[in-house]
């Protein structure tokens, strides 16, 4: 039973869109490692694939994986962010190699400058889509758009903290009392 659950924790439902237009639906691991040079799909009939990084435009891990059909089965209508995002991260700007442009939201941290890809944060966080992996091959340009943070934090060690009046003063009985 143990070993079940691992195992259905380290595939998710994806679907894996090419450069070629076409795609595959199935299951994927949710990190790789930079040793890999293909990835390996496990589709719905059992099979696993196998491609090129530099074949695939993107990977999308979704919600579930259902029954996909027709020309949008990631069901990514919305690739820009209509308004200003406030998930905490970078606002991320992507030109892919075909042309077809990409926003989301990316972790600040090493991830952007190691590994294979970016893994971003959609734009519309309601759609089937939860993450989408985009491998470097695919990015053929990529901007920062901004760094959207958590808000400013106040530190009581820069003196923030003394210029609040208490909000129960000492009573005249209690300071006669301590200095008795």
């Amino acid at each position: 039973m143990r070993q079940s659950y691992a195992m259905a924790s380290s595939r998710k439902p994806v679907i894996v869109r090419k450069f070629s237009r076409d795609w595959v639906a199935g299951y994927a691991e949710m990190g790789w490692r930079g040793e890999t040079r293909t990835l390996e799909i496990l589709d719905t009939t059992g099979r696993v694939v196998s491609m090129g990084w530099d074949q695939v435009k993107w990977v999308c891990y979704l919600r579930e994986l259902g029954v996909p059909e027709g020309a949008n089965p990631e069901r990514l209508l919305q690739k820009k962010f209509s308004v200003r995002p406030r998930t905490p991260g970078l606002w991320l700007r992507l030109v892919l190699r075909d042309g077809d442009e990409l926003e989301g939201i990316a972790v600040n941290d090493r991830s952007l400058i190691e590994g294979y890809g970016l893994l971003l944060i959609p734009p519309d966080t309601r759609s089937n889509t939860q993450r989408i992996f985009v491998p470097r091959a695919a990015i053929e340009a990529m901007e920062v758009v901004a760094l959207i943070g958590a808000g400013r934090r106040r530190d009581s060690a820069t003196g923030t903290g003394a210029q609040q009046p208490e909000l129960f003063p000492a009573t005249p009985d209690e300071t006669e009392a301590d200095g008795a």
